[in-house]
């Protein structure tokens, strides 16, 4: 589903990407980790077509993301933000129905609003939530909200960035499980980045690490444990001692 092949980008003197060669199957949950500015958002930019590489190639579907039809590109793709990203002055299901009142094929308002409350539902909101507004809310329904947008518009591909930030690890066990099963109902392709090593269990099927603007080691989410790369062996279990430099 996504292909991507000696992906450069540098913003003036920091070159952030240095060659990523990454390739994510149709309907496969993958899972990007690394250390803070390694390239991953940037990366996930990069796929979004909202940063131009400087050298290398994307494909989505078979198609070179620099050169697609922005909006019919865009609405392949749904995205779950790290900060939720609600919008304050929108009731929950005009959130949720954001995409569908908009664009080509938009839906009336009452039919956007019963798809909200379905995917509302889907991650184990009751209708009643629909009408109130993000504040009201706490920060683990408010990421169940954001989900449920995410989802909404049936879309073939979703990125999840750090999916359980801020949430408590009972919150959180619930997000990646409530990941996991909409993926696989959906039959669509997961990308996520998370520096939690809890989610990156519970969601991939395979995983990518990326260190100082490359793939460093990239296989099966069964095999992460038994390889022999250091970076990697330092990363998922947090080791202070290793290759991987840490700010003192």
């Amino acid at each position: 589903m996504i292909q991507i092949e000696g992906v450069h980008k540098a913003f003036g003197a920091n070159q952030v990407l240095r060659g990523v060669n990454l390739t994510v199957g149709r309907g496969e949950s993958m899972v990007i980790i690394g250390g803070s500015g390694t390239g991953k958002s940037v990366l996930l930019k990069c796929i979004l077509g909202l940063v131009r590489p400087d050298a290398g190639m994307i494909r989505v579907a078979g198609e070179d993301v620099t050169r697609v039809s922005r909006d019919a590109f865009l609405a392949r793709f749904g995205m779950l933000f790290q900060g939720g990203a609600l919008f304050d002055s929108m009731t929950v299901w005009q959130n949720v129905a954001f995409r569908l009142m908009r664009g080509k094929g938009r839906l009336p308002k009452d039919q956007a609003r019963e798809v909200a409350i379905e995917k509302l539902r889907r991650v184990g909101l009751k209708p009643e939530v629909a009408d109130l507004f993000p504040a009201e809310l706490s920060g683990g329904m408010q990421k169940r909200v954001g989900l449920a947008r995410a989802i909404a518009a049936q879309p073939e591909i979703i990125f999840f960035d750090e999916p359980t930030t801020g949430l408590d690890p009972i919150m959180a066990g619930v997000i990646n499980e409530l990941i996991r099963e909409i993926v696989v109902e959906m039959g669509a392709t997961a990308v996520t980045i998370t520096h939690d090593m809890t989610s990156v269990r519970a969601i991939a099927d395979h995983v990518a690490m990326i260190h100082r603007g490359k793939v460093r080691w990239t296989g099966p989410v069964a095999e992460m444990d038994a390889t022999p790369d250091p970076y990697v062996q330092q990363f998922i279990h947090g080791r202070a001692e290793g290759p991987i430099e840490s700010v003192r």
